[in-house]
């Protein structure tokens, strides 16, 4: 039996090599949230895609430490944190924010910290919106982007010196472009 499964292990690797498998040569660390994951779609959509990329490791912190904002162990997610050199933020934009649990994990994970905590690593946003043109953009009810909507999230990337990627956002998401938006994630996690 092991022979067998160290044999499908091995012609895997070459099917993977053969059609071109997905991965990046930067140590990627994605952190998925969403505050209502048995609706999510979307967000268990470009999960599952970052999963299909070597070189990246997805931490969901609801499937993690449940809903409890408090039980987050900081040090823990400190250390996973120190391995990357690139960390990704995905989640649905949440009343024009991130998650109740990825702010939880800011201030646990990097809030006892001073400046330069990551200094090198580079941080991306990737998130989605139900909401299209009609909400975000320069005619939009908010008047600004959704990728600028994450200013904070900039800001705390400054802060810990880290480069601040152009984020990856989808907004008026629609369930037919689904793969659409998983081909943009790999895309984006290959670079």
């Amino acid at each position: 039996m092991k022979k067998i499964l160290s044999f499908i292990a091995l012609l895997m690797a070459l099917i993977s090599l053969a059609f071109g498998a997905e991965k990046t040569d930067i140590k990627t660390l994605l952190i998925a949230s969403h505050p209502y994951p048995e609706s999510s779609t979307f967000i268990k959509a470009l999960e599952e895609a970052a999963r299909s990329v070597e070189g990246v490791e997805v931490r969901n912190l609801e499937q993690i430490y449940g809903f409890d904002t408090r039980a987050i162990d900081g040090a823990k997610e400190y250390e996973i944190t120190k391995k990357y050199d690139r960390i990704v933020f995905l989640f649905p934009t949440h009343w024009f924010n991130i998650t109740p649990m990825m702010k939880a994990y800011l201030n646990e994970t990097w809030g006892s910290v001073g400046p330069g905590l990551w200094k090198g690593k580079q941080m991306l946003v990737v998130s989605t919106a139900g909401g299209g043109r009609s909400t975000y953009g320069k005619n939009g009810r908010i008047g600004v982007e959704l990728k600028n909507v994450f200013l904070p999230m900039k800001a705390s990337a400054l802060h810990c010196e880290m480069t601040y990627l152009e984020p990856l956002v989808f907004e008026g998401v629609s369930y037919s472009r689904i793969e659409e938006y998983k081909k943009a994630l790999i895309e984006r996690l290959k670079r």
